[in-house]
């Protein structure tokens, strides 16, 4: 099949995660289509990360590797301020990540998990996970073995690796490597999330004793040309192990830092796919009869503080500031009402942990927000500063209205807004009273949520600085070890209710998460709830019409 010309444009805004700057660049990726099975844990473990009961095998159809052609325009909200392989530096880092690296596992487009480098995956009875490789090469046509995964496991576990799961990891006490297809993970106790881990985007496999910012990945995509902070390009790489993907001879991404003009030139044509569609724009873009908007929910916007400064270092105010906030507001400021009210943890309706006598724990009620604060000693209020950023809309607004809202009880807050590097930087060195922040957890499962609440972590900017959170911290040990889905309801349940009353975070808002296109692109999928940000995964199945 011959080649087209066809150019496809798409936009990468970045999550809360990410760095922007400049704006108008590109990228390029290359085609295929799937080829894949897996094995389940055999103990019936079923967790809302995605593992799959009793060991089923999904089997695609195997094609022929077909050049679908065209290459795919990807609109950029900021260019990756970073390439390291196991670091969160944002959606927009993380999705050229899913192009260019596999992880062991994954997502498919209905968010379950999936076999990537590893065709198969279970425990024994041990309580060690055991993963079978499929036959994959590296983009420099080497084989993956497992001592190549190995290295990367005991590489992203050492306490200095700055790796995102990097306390998650820590708990794996060895990796044997029986034969060059089998790698088998040792814990102290039995780890039921396990196989989560290796479906984050944060924790792709990369080539044994390559740079953590290498560009030689096992993914669809190869990275070609790169103008930094205004484009990257990728092609198609042609021994993928998917047969028949990606299906793209190429991917051009073009950095817009400006949500409006990127909603403009997706308009005009200049495009054909945007992420982080802006929420003013999303009507306009439903009554399009030549667009296409998915939206799900599942990002939300919270509060962090600074617990190792007064008066922040009191839950009592704590929950004051969790009281003291209008949270329809923050819906319709920020995002046009295109979300919703959360005044508990980020744990939605759906999920089968869901505790709805929490459901508004933190309540609207200013009354209490002042009785909170006279009882930690604050009848009069105090002043503090508020870290956010003016280069998303939806920060700035959520920071005005809280802003706003806490004056009501006496706490008179000073914004600080830098531009989103400087935000991250000062979040991660304790430069402030409390932030706002917004992402999703790292999955579905209530695990997923330990990197934001979890204070015996190392120190991160989507987490409280300085919090120490022993029954949490306890309650995540026991949830990863506990199999029986009615036990770990009943762990969470008290995790969330030790939540409520010490105040790691404070919930503000869901928020609705979209991408648009032309409608001549097919293929792309939104992946549902916490996995929204992972749908970058799907750029190998995506074509242009």
């Amino acid at each position: 099949m011959a080649v087209r010309s066809a150019r496809v444009l798409i936009w990468l805004h970045n999550d809360d995660h990410n760095f922007c700057q400049g704006a108008g660049k590109r990228l390029r990726i290359q085609q295929g289509e799937p080829d894949m099975k897996h094995g389940i844990n055999r103990r019936g473990f079923l967790a809302a990360s995605g593992a799959l009961a009793g060991g089923l095998a999904f089997v695609g159809p195997t094609v022929l590797r077909a050049q679908e052609g065209g290459t795919l325009r990807f609109a950029l909200s900021t260019y990756p301020p970073s390439f390291d392989a196991w670091t969160s530096s944002g959606t927009a880092a993380g999705t050229i990540k899913l192009l260019m690296h596999r992880t062991l596992v994954s997502y498919d487009p209905d968010g379950m998990m999936r076999g990537e480098l590893a065709e198969s995956w279970e425990v024994d009875e041990s309580g060690a996970w055991i993963f079978k490789l499929r036959d994959a090469t590296w983009h420099d046509g080497t084989p993956v073995t497992a001592e190549d995964i190995a290295w990367n496991v005991t590489e992203a576990q050492k306490p200095d690796s700055a790796a995102y799961l990097q306390g998650q990891l820590a708990l794996i006490t060895s990796v044997e490597t029986p034969d060059d297809k089998t790698v088998r993970m040792v814990t102290a106790e039995p780890l039921a999330v396990l196989p989560g881990w290796f479906a984050h985007y944060n924790m792709p496999m990369i080539k044994k004793g390559e740079p953590r910012d290498t560009m030689i990945g096992a993914g669809p995509f190869k990275m070609g040309e790169r103008d930094r902070g205004v484009s990257l390009s990728l092609t198609a790489n042609p021994d993928y192990y998917k047969e028949g993907l990606p299906k793209l001879a190429g991917i051009e991404a073009i950095v817009y830092a400006d949500e409006n003009l990127r909603v403009a030139a997706l308009d005009a044509g200049d495009v054909d796919l945007i992420e982080y569609v802006p929420w003013q724009s999303m009507a306009g873009v439903e009554e399009n009869p030549d667009l296409n908007l998915i939206t799900r929910d599942g990002p939300f916007m919270y509060l962090t503080f600074n617990a190792t400064r007064a008066p922040f270092d009191n839950p009592l105010v704590r929950r004051a500031v969790a009281h003291a906030i209008k949270r329809e507001d923050i819906v319709a400021a920020a995002f046009f009402d295109r979300g919703g009210v959360l005044a508990h943890l980020p744990i939605a309706e759906q999920s089968e942990f869901f505790n709805p006598e929490f459901k508004d724990a933190w309540n609207y009620d200013p009354d209490k927000a002042k009785e909170l604060l006279t009882e930690a000693g604050y009848p009069d209020g105090f002043e503090c500063t508020m870290l956010s950023t003016a280069q998303y809309g939806m920060h700035q607004s959520t920071a005005e209205v809280c802003q706003a809202y806490l004056s009501m009880i006496g706490i008179n807050v000073q914004l600080d807004l830098p531009e989103w590097s400087s935000r991250v930087q000062k979040g991660n060195e304790g430069s402030y009273d409390l932030a706002v922040m917004g992402t999703t957890a790292a999955n579905n499962d209530p695990d997923g949520l330990s990197n934001i609440l979890d204070g015996s972590l190392p120190a991160s900017f989507v987490r409280s600085y300085g919090m120490e959170t022993p029954e949490i911290t306890e309650a995540f040990a026991r949830g990863r070890a506990e199999f029986d889905p009615a036990a770990r309801k009943e762990i969470y349940r008290a995790l969330e209710e030790a939540a409520i009353n010490t105040v790691p975070m404070v919930g503000l808002a869901w928020r609705s998460q979209g991408y648009a296109m032309k409608n001549n692109v097919t293929g792309f999928s939104n992946l549902p709830g916490q996995l929204t940000f992972y749908s970058g995964i799907t750029l190998e199945e995506t074509m242009l019409g």
